[in-house]
């Protein structure tokens, strides 16, 4: 058989696992590059060069660190903008923020860090807001380069076929019109939503957490109704003291003053939701600039049984501040730094810079690190954000590449202690790594084979008669359709090297046909798992598929009518 038909071979094997789920895209691409080498149709040397392409290298690190902007103050801003207004009004205005921060960040972050503040929102359904929050992230990425992966993704197989890279806001103007109306199509069909309660809001074990009313909060002279601090998912306000008087349950009417200690029962994430509330301390906050949280369970034999925090003097001693503590089932009252702590008891600690030296084993039965941080300092906050802006602005006026901007500014992390090793290890897309080297091999050899001329052909037959721009539109729609069936990045894959043989066929510009592939490989509505944030919210949201057929179908058909449109008109074929 001929090098084309065991390529074409592979891709079907890999088509056909990346559509039954039972592997991971990862190594299905993996395994289908390894099926190369081994049928000779690749070396090892070539198969490993994809690996180091540049827009593969600048993609690995914009993800790394956008993920520090999860510590900021910026996405505890944006999630309390979903208890103000009505349900238009809060859809109108998240989804707009959201649209413009993931042009700038991965949409996978933004999502995964607003899921919980939504969740736990008193005013609307989660499951009202989560589905028109993940698609106005989706339209929010087509606005610049970085946007999503799946644009640098692209921008890596221009790169890598020798054409002119695609510049930052190279389709911003495609999708400003998308953005604003897809946003106008949610905010009206997002209505039919049904409600759904999220069912494992009760499931988690509760921590007893500590917060204080500070002087100037903006809670003070509100009820604790009006404050919204009843009933608030995952987190209960078991007991408020005031000048040493406890009071539980507390009164709905009550009005907070400073020096209110409020203590609340909640699960693990629950701190994040305190860090969201204006003007409260929560207990251990001091000693919060963006740690990863640790649990620490304090053994049969530690010298902390029987004392207290205070008695222990916990942080001085371990260099960590306690945030809650958890006794199994049990509901713990009284001051979070009063109680008697016993062997077993659950510690959530922010650690210190000496806390890994101050740890002695037998005090502890195990020691784990959680994939959940507190926020950032304020001023801490402004300066991430400050020194994002301005490795990307280096970038734009062509002071310094993207690439060199963003190694910089990961290294100005590392030493400021902003982010460290382990939080890298813990964030690094290897998956992400694997698909694109993967990608990029596969599409050199669908070039190389001439396997991608062949497809293209068969393509342009379907559309014969219709010209360049049934081909375009051929284009599009082959693109759309993988990525409603597998996944966006591998969507993408599969269909550069076909647009690109076709624009060589045609003899055209091939910047419309390469922008098509960019807009379809985002236009994943209809189906759950076609896209990352999509199966994200489909669980979190309790949404059934038929939720995003109503919902994902008008928008798909709009977006499609706009993209097909548009794009020709700003990016001529000749």
């Amino acid at each position: 058989m001929t090098d084309a038909v065991w390529l074409s071979l592979i891709l079907i094997g890999l088509l056909g696992g990346l559509f039954s789920g039972k592997a991971s895209p990862a190594m299905c691409f993996a395994g289908a590059v390894i099926a190369c080498y081994l049928l000779g149709l690749v070396d090892i040397s070539h198969a490993l060069t994809s690996f180091t392409n540049s827009g593969l290298i600048t993609l690995v690190l914009l993800i790394l660190t956008a993920s520090v902007l999860e510590k900021t103050h910026l996405l505890a801003k944006l999630s309390q903008l979903i208890a103000k207004g009505s349900f238009t009004s809060t859809l109108a205005k998240l989804g707009f923020s959201t649209a413009l921060l993931s042009s700038f960040t991965n949409n996978t972050a933004v999502v995964a860090s607003l899921i919980g503040p939504i969740q736990r929102n008193q005013s609307h359904a989660a499951s009202k807001l989560l589905l028109p929050l993940n698609y106005a992230t989706i339209l929010g990425g087509t606005l610049t380069l970085i946007g999503t992966s799946t644009n640098l993704i692209v921008n890596s197989f221009v790169e890598h076929a020798g054409l002119e890279p695609l510049h930052f806001f190279e389709f911003t103007q495609v999708g400003l019109v998308l953005v604003v109306a897809g946003m106008a199509l949610l905010i009206v069909i997002s209505h039919w939503l049904p409600e759904r309660d999220d069912n494992q809001a009760e499931t988690e074990l509760p921590f007893l957490l500590e917060a204080k009313v500070i002087t100037g909060s903006k809670l003070i002279g509100k009820s604790v109704h009006d404050n919204q601090l009843r009933a608030l998912k995952k987190l209960y306000l078991a007991e408020l003291e005031r000048n040493g008087v406890a009071m539980s349950p507390v009164p709905p009417n009550m009005v907070l003053v400073a020096g209110d200690k409020l203590r609340f029962s909640g699960a693990v994430d629950s701190v994040e939701l305190l860090q969201q509330f204006d003007g409260l301390e929560w207990f251990g906050k001091h000693q919060a600039d963006g740690q990863n949280l640790v649990e620490l369970v304090i053994a049969p034999s530690s010298h902390l049984v029987g004392h207290s925090l205070k008695q222990a003097e916990f942080r001085e001693t371990f260099s960590a501040a306690v945030l809650g503590i958890r006794r199994g089932n049990q509901v713990l009252k009284g001051g979070l730094g009063d109680v008697k702590l016993q062997s077993g008891d659950l510690l959530l600690v922010t650690p210190g810079s000496e806390f890994e030296q101050l740890q002695p084993r037998h005090e502890f039965a195990s020691i784990n690190a959680l994939d959940l941080s507190v926020q950032l300092t304020p001023k801490r906050s402004h300066w991430v954000m400050a020194s994002f802006a301005v490795a990307l602005g280096a970038s734009l006026l062509g002071l310094v590449s993207l690439a060199k901007s963003l190694v910089i500014l990961l290294l100005m992390y590392l030493l400021t202690r902003v982010l460290d090793l382990d939080h890298i290890r813990r964030r690094f897309p290897t998956s992400l790594l694997i698909i694109v080297g993967s990608a990029l091999c596969l599409a050199d050899l669908m070039m190389s084979t001439g396997l991608a001329t062949e497809l293209s052909n068969g393509l342009m037959s379907l559309f014969s008669g219709y010209g360049t721009l049934g081909a375009f539109i051929g284009v599009y729609l082959m693109t759309v359709l993988l990525t409603e069936l597998i996944t966006n990045n591998a969507a993408a894959a599969l269909a550069f090297p076909i647009a690109l043989a076709i624009s060589e066929t045609l003899s055209v510009d091939a910047k419309p046909f390469i922008v098509a592939v960019v807009f379809g490989a985002s236009a994943s509505f209809i189906s759950p798992y076609g896209y990352q944030t999509n199966l994200m919210v489909f669980n979190a949201g309790n949404y059934r598929f038929i939720d995003f057929v109503k919902l994902g179908l008008p928008l798909s058909l709009l977006y499609s009518t706009l993209v097909i449109t548009l794009v020709p008109m700003w990016f001529p074929f000749n």
